[in-house]
């Protein structure tokens, strides 16, 4: 969020509200695979995304969840993470919480669990073969709260992890992908945490497609 704060310091910042989700890859080289949504209204006071980014981290901890479904991938890769499959990431793994004035980042660290470590690095051994719907969600956890509705979704394909550059983070673009009341600000990007400065390794992994207001498939619950 440094260019967005950069861009805000400099009366250039969007008057939407933007929600970043960071999952960072570890490895002999860290990554993160970042996902840019926009709220092109105001978010309804008392609505469950309104609880969940004004709430505090135990409540969001509580009900950030993430539903995947394998579309593409070698059997190995299903087996592991299951065709269809929804889990509590702020159960599951150690998430950070950033919020400011219009967003919020979510920086999510897989090798918080050394199982789920342990399933994406066999994914990523296929990585190009593979093709992953991925929808984020505020989990409804009582019946006034359903449906439950996608924050947003992105697909990843035959991600090339050996594409990745260096990118100047004051530089970065800003590409909109995606309609709706959620709009995909960007594709996500593979980040290095290594560099010591403020480069980053980016390489562009999927086509961001955010929604906001569509119930979540069922399917994808399982």
């Amino acid at each position: 969020m440094a260019a967005l704060r950069a861009a805000r310091s400099l009366g250039r910042s969007m008057k939407a509200f933007l929600l970043a989700v960071n999952l960072q890859v570890p490895g002999r080289e860290c990554h993160s695979a970042v996902f840019y949504f926009a709220a092109e209204e105001p978010i309804p006071p008392g609505s469950l995304l309104y609880r969940f980014v004004h709430g505090d981290d135990a409540f969001r901890n509580a009900r950030f969840k993430i539903v995947n479904r394998i579309v593409k991938g070698p059997w190995i890769v299903k087996a592991a993470v299951g065709n269809y499959a929804a889990c509590l990431l702020g159960r599951a793994l150690r998430c950070e919480y950033h919020r400011g004035e219009n967003y919020l980042e979510i920086d999510v660290d897989i090798g918080s669990s050394a199982i789920a470590n342990a399933i994406l690095h066999l994914a990523l051994g296929y990585v190009t073969a593979v093709t992953i719907d991925m929808g984020f969600v505020v989990e409804a956890q009582a019946e006034e709260e359903l449906p439950e509705r996608l924050i947003g979704a992105v697909r990843i394909a035959q991600m090339e992890m050996s594409s990745a550059t260096f990118v100047d983070s004051k530089g970065t673009a800003v590409a909109e992908a995606g309609k709706g009341a959620f709009r995909g600000l960007s594709s996500s990007k593979v980040i290095n945490h290594q560099h010591q400065d403020d480069d980053r390794k980016v390489a562009a992994a999927t086509e961001g497609v955010s929604r906001l207001g569509v119930d979540a498939d069922p399917e994808d619950e399982g």
